[in-house]
């Protein structure tokens, strides 16, 4: 089970939804409805991330942050159905480190979780090799190697690094990397694959990151 996750959020049924959602992807939650809790909360039990929302009952979002990051560091993820963009660049400013406009799905609002946490703790482990992703500049280190990758190349690899092991199709990389569904052929994502092997190796001489299987796809296996 991963760390805990505090949901403050006043609608109910949200709030439920995104915990049974981060419960699947095997984290832990608490669920807080009251802003002027929230402080205090997160003193005592230190979580490991705050979804956050702007409008709440005792104390709004803004504030909440606000006073978080006079102490702690905490990943802050803002959720507000309030799009102006001055709340969000205020909620920014303030510290938050990603911020998420309602209606979303609680799916999208999973992998912003994985991804700012990826950032937070900086260098992931993948099998005993050191692969450091940085969702939010594109960019990839490799034993403390910048991996100069293009935005297509990151987007590849982000997508199999984090499913060690499983084998992904042509078209799930091609639809993953070109979401416009724009026509590419199949030598497009082999040639993408071939670069960004040739960077792979060229920060790790000798081993192989991507396997490629006949007529099913590819997948990362350091």
């Amino acid at each position: 089970m991963s760390g805990m996750i505090l949901i403050v959020e006043d609608e109910e049924k949200l709030a439920k939804l995104l915990a049974d959602y981060l419960h699947q992807a095997d984290y832990e939650t608490h669920c807080l409805s009251d802003g002027s809790r929230v402080v205090p909360w997160i003193q005592a039990q230190k979580p490991e991330m705050i979804l956050l929302d702007l409008m709440l009952p005792g104390k709004g979002g803004l504030e909440i942050c606000k006073e978080i990051r006079s102490f702690s560091s905490v990943p802050i993820i803002m959720i507000t159905a309030r799009v102006e963009e001055i709340d969000r660049l205020l909620g920014l400013e303030l510290g938050a480190d990603d911020y998420i406009c309602k209606p979303f799905s609680p799916r999208e609002v999973v992998a912003r979780v994985k991804a700012v946490l990826r950032r937070a703790h900086g260098a992931e482990a993948v099998n005993g090799k050191e692969l450091v992703l940085d969702d939010s500049r594109y960019r990839a280190m490799l034993h403390d190697r910048d991996l100069h990758l293009t935005a297509v190349e990151f987007k590849l690899l982000s997508l199999l690094a984090a499913s060690p092991g499983r084998i992904f199709g042509r078209q799930q990389l091609m639809d993953h990397i070109y979401p416009d569904q724009r026509i590419v052929s199949d030598r497009t994502i082999d040639s993408h694959i071939k670069k960004l092997r040739r960077k792979l190796s060229g920060a790790d001489p000798g081993q192989e990151y991507i396997h490629s299987l006949y007529g099913a796809g590819y997948k990362f296996e350091p």
